[in-house]
């Protein structure tokens, strides 16, 4: 006889089987807009459930936006969470954040500004955060993790690089060959690529991807993609840390499973995979959530 757990799980995927195409420009009830003052400018972020509730913070990658997450946010809001998510500069509403704006000046986006964004993010709510870092963002996680470890009350890594260093070079079939491009070349292709529509998304959400395309500033993206070739290890910080980790991917993500569950192995977090690709958030919500909430209850 399945248990409550196999049947949540069950019932979670069921759900996630049935989720129809959508107007990922339509936030769900309960969604509001406003604005984050940070370090490298103004970040457009959009908000769920009690403002006194604990906080669950959930970061975009690259390419992406706070959108990516709206499936996420009514549920946890209704297991009795405050859902944060912002644009992170340079991506789509925030695409006037940037080097320029933070002191002193700088030319390029990098990790600390980034972190910094992230970091005045968590310092604006109560008490310590669940913070969720998506992809390149994960990396930005793991960082401000190790940078403010009391603004941290949980850490999630979805379809997150699993390696340190020249991140790339793990990806499926192109990894060897990734260290030859520039930040501006690998920009371009991921542009490209995402706008051909290569892994064959829903007509809603093709629809709103190209659209925020026409946002995002491409200097950010190219920065992003070199940054990702350099990535810090914060892997010794964080296994040391005692903090609850969850590392969650796809079973289709651009890495194999085989690193993933390294990286999660060296982290000392849970793995969990999904039947999907590099996007969780977008085509596993329930699952997914169902593990966060498993997360936040070891807190």
């Amino acid at each position: 006889m399945m248990g409550d757990e196999g049947a949540r799980r069950a019932e979670a995927r069921r759900r996630d089987a049935a989720l129809p195409d959508r107007d990922w420009s339509e936030l769900p009830n309960g969604v509001t807009r406003s604005w984050h003052s940070a370090p490298s400018g103004r970040l457009a972020m959009i908000s769920a459930g009690d403002p006194a509730a604990p906080r669950v913070v959930l970061v975009p990658g690259v390419t992406g936006s706070k959108e990516d997450f709206i499936l996420m946010m009514p549920l946890l809001a209704d297991a009795g969470y405050r859902v944060e998510s912002f644009d992170m500069a340079g991506q789509y509403e925030s695409a006037e954040a940037g080097p320029e704006n933070v002191t002193p000046p700088r030319r390029s986006y990098d990790h600390d500004l980034f972190v910094d964004d992230l970091i005045s993010v968590l310092e604006a709510g109560p008490g310590p955060a669940h913070l969720l870092g998506y992809s390149f963002a994960g990396t930005v996680s793991q960082l401000a993790t190790v940078r403010r470890p009391e603004l941290v009350a949980s850490l999630t890594l979805l379809s997150c690089p699993p390696e340190s260093g020249q991140g790339f070079r793990g990806v499926k079939r192109l990894g060897p060959f990734t260290g030859l491009a520039t930040g501006r070349v690998g920009a371009a292709l991921m542009i490209w690529g995402v706008r051909r529509n290569f892994t064959k998304v829903p007509p809603g959400r093709l629809a709103f991807v190209r659209h925020r395309f026409g946002f995002t500033r491409r200097q950010s993206v190219r920065d992003i993609i070199s940054l990702m070739k350099r990535a810090p290890d914060a892997v010794a910080e964080l296994a040391s840390s005692g903090l609850p980790m969850l590392i969650a991917v796809g079973e289709h993500d651009l890495w194999p499973t085989s690193l993933h569950r390294a990286f999660a192995d060296s982290l000392g977090a849970r793995l969990v995979i999904y039947p999907t690709g590099h996007s969780p958030c977008e085509t596993t919500p329930y699952e997914l959530v169902l593990d966060l909430l498993t997360l936040y209850n070891e807190r």
